[in-house]
């Protein structure tokens, strides 16, 4: 009879212990797997290092600076493409997939572009802004399901409206 109340005591406090952890905050849900998610992979680094690759591309004037720019856009956009998918946001991870490809498109055209193929570099400076375009979208997003708006590293532009910094 002990035995039996002991097993019933064990089982009783396991089922409340497994129900203490089934929050709607808990892992498993679209907001934690997505806040996990933004924290793990540093995605607000990731697209304020890209924001900052397409302005540069606008400024560089030298063959070696240009260079250097894509190559570091290309880098940037690769290692955000690796960190996809977002478990419990697969429409922002189709944005974001674009929106890396779309960077790593620009790299190449601005490298092949350099300084003197004004139409290429136009072409990936367009890329650049979709892309922008596509990371706002992920970003409201994100802060629709998780509550939280990621931090970018170029949130230091206070203009009203825009998200990216």
């Amino acid at each position: 009879m002990k035995r039996r109340l002991l097993t019933a005591a064990l089982i009783l406090g396991l089922g409340i212990g497994a129900a203490s952890c089934a929050g709607e905050d808990q892992e498993g849900s679209a907001s934690h797997e997505v806040s996990a998610w933004v924290k793990n992979t540093g995605f607000g680094q990731d697209v304020g290092a890209l924001v900052a690759d397409n302005a540069r591309i606008a400024k560089e004037t030298s063959a070696g600076g240009m260079h250097a720019a894509c190559e570091i856009m290309d880098d940037d956009a690769g290692t955000a493409l690796d960190e996809l998918p977002i478990v419990g946001a697969p429409q922002v991870t189709d944005w974001l997939s674009v929106a890396y490809k779309l960077e790593a498109t620009a790299a190449t055209d601005c490298y092949k572009a350099g300084v003197t193929n004004t139409k290429l570099l136009a072409t990936a400076e367009e890329d650049g802004k979709k892309a922008d375009a596509l990371y706002e979208r992920a970003l409201i997003a994100i802060q629709s399901i998780d509550g939280r708006l990621p931090t970018t590293t170029t949130t230091t532009d206070d203009t009203p409206g825009n998200i990216l910094g």
